[in-house]
């Protein structure tokens, strides 16, 4: 392995900016990155497909598809980032700079050291034909709205039995997380004076009922849905912000809440809208107000490989570790709907992203080079 090849790579995919935002002040393509990637890989003999994605201009994913076959092995991650404040870092973002063993730049972990890392592994396979396609598969929009790994179909990963996301876990395997909806409520009243509450119809009353029912919605999921191997076993539902009214003295006329609910494995995203809507519906009725629901991004499902998979088996036989869980989301729920068995995996620490002076460890180079190499000596030779 050249460690200096790695370092070279990304020190060229870190200077290109990725961020992805729901802001659209801060968000700006991927294209750069995808076809850096596709300058390294096809000559290398990779087959290249880079598919743009539908309405955003200047994003897209790459298919590097090596060899033909069936049984192969997909190595999957998102080229954007999050954004960045460069005042609060100790270096250029942009620019990796290599300190105490450590590589500092956006994207260094999450997750453009993971391509890097890929793309050095995979070099000792191009001097003979592989009996089952190696396909380097880099997405847009995770880290918003995993827009990306959205648009995939089966035809992007023909071949491939088996996925690799290489999300930053130490280089433990994770085989399960929770997936999660937002949804905003917004109820609309009608203002008047606060003198005589029948000038109006108050809709933060009306929304204290709502959170009350919420919250009871919340203690029945935590009763029917239970998964012992995460640290927290059961459904979540967070009220992350709420906005209402003007005034002390007038009658609130509208307010609306944002909130989030982490499903554990085995729950139905689709089923929420009813039990959240069976929440609404009375306050509506019995307040004779105007309540609506929305959803605030796509929803995305839990993701749990079964312990006895072919996968999880094997990097656990590699790693020396059990596969565990996380509490982040990441795009695996995609590549299983695409029918690959999935693993949650890659170099540096969840820790060290998504804030300042994000690093990888130069440590964990290696270890993650070797455990490519077996994979894809396994699953593609």
């Amino acid at each position: 392995m050249n460690t200096k090849n790695v370092l070279s790579m990304l020190t060229e995919l870190v200077k290109l900016p990725s961020v992805s935002s729901t802001l659209p002040s801060r968000d700006m393509g991927n294209i750069k990155v995808i076809e850096q990637l596709a300058n390294w890989l096809e000559p290398l003999g990779f087959t290249i497909r880079i598919l743009p994605i539908a309405g955003s201009p200047n994003k897209a994913n790459l298919v590097a598809t090596l060899g033909s076959g069936s049984g192969g092995l997909v190595l999957a991650g998102h080229t954007d980032t999050v954004p960045c404040d460069d005042t609060l870092w100790h270096s250029d973002p942009f620019a990796l700079t290599e300190r105490d063993g450590r590589l500092y730049g956006l994207g260094s972990t999450d997750m453009k050291g993971f391509f890097a890392i890929a793309i050095e592994a995979l070099k000792p396979f191009l001097e003979k034909p592989l009996s089952a396609p190696l396909i380097i598969l880099a997405t847009a929009d995770e880290e918003s709205s995993m827009d990306g790994a959205r648009s995939l179909v089966h035809a992007d990963v023909s071949g491939a039995r088996y996925a690799v996301v290489g999300e930053p876990t130490g280089l433990k395997p994770m085989r399960a997380h929770k997936g999660i909806v937002m949804k905003g409520i917004t109820i609309t009243g009608r203002s008047g004076h606060s003198s005589n509450p029948l000038l109006g119809n108050n809709a933060m009353d009306a929304m204290h009922e709502v959170m009350s029912g919420l919250m009871q919605l919340r203690q029945e999921l935590a009763l029917k849905y239970q998964h012992p191997g995460f640290g927290v076993p059961t459904p979540t539902l967070n009220f992350g912000c709420i906005h209402g009214g003007d005034n002390p003295n007038r009658i609130c006329g509208q307010c609306e809440l944002h909130f989030d609910i982490r499903t554990t494995p085995g729950m139905d995203n689709g089923e929420l809208d009813e039990l959240i809507q069976n929440v609404l519906t009375p306050v509506a009725e019995r307040r004779a107000i105007n309540i609506g629901l929305r959803a605030l991004m796509p929803g995305l499902a839990a993701y749990e490989e079964p312990e006895n998979s072919d996968i999880v088996t094997l990097v656990e036989h590699l790693t020396g570790q059990p596969a565990g869980t996380v509490g982040f989301a990441t795009e695996a729920p995609f590549f299983q709907q695409l029918g690959l068995q999935t693993i949650v995996m890659g170099p540096g620490s969840i820790d060290q992203a998504h804030q300042p002076d994000e690093y990888m460890a130069l440590d964990q180079i290696q270890p993650t080079v070797d455990v490519l190499q077996a994979m894809i000596k396994r699953y593609c030779q």
